[in-house]
């Protein structure tokens, strides 16, 4: 009979990723960074732990998204109050914080109770190509997703 092991939390080294987000697509690069956010990556993966890995996403105002997204995809927020909904296109939101872009999708692409909260705070987005992380030595990620400009 074989026993699942449960890896423990002293034992779970965490590695640092660094992801260029220049000219790749939102969905495609969004989907990779939420699997390596859960630790899918790791051989001693475990659906219920938190088994993954840092990322730090630069360039994320190079972001590209396919067909006419960049028109008509909204993002929604409110404040609460009657009244408070703000809605906004994608390109606005680009020129706005390009950072909010890339955290939303990662974020819906991860579970939604406290466990996917744990996840998110690994998760570092920036601008441009400067991130304070230097120290943390993070190793260049490819992500084959590269999509030609539109």
């Amino acid at each position: 009979m074989n026993k699942t092991s449960i890896p423990s939390i002293d034992s779970i080294r965490r590695q640092w990723y660094l992801v260029d987000a220049e000219n790749q697509t939102l969905g495609r690069l969004a989907t990779q960074v939420a699997s390596i956010l859960r630790g899918k990556n790791n051989p001693h993966f475990t659906p219920h732990l938190d088994t993954g890995d840092f990322v730090v996403v630069v360039n994320a105002e190079k972001i590209l998204v396919t067909g006419n997204k960049a028109q008509q995809k909204l993002y929604r927020r409110h404040s609460g109050r009657p009244g408070g909904m703000k809605v906004e296109t994608f390109n606005a939101l680009q020129d706005r914080l390009p950072e909010r872009i890339v955290e939303k999708a990662i974020k819906g692409m991860l579970p939604h109770n406290a466990l996917g909260r744990q996840l998110f705070r690994k998760l570092k987005v920036y601008r441009g190509a400067e991130h304070p992380h230097a120290a943390q030595n993070p190793q260049a990620l490819k992500i084959d997703t590269i999509v030609s400009a539109q």
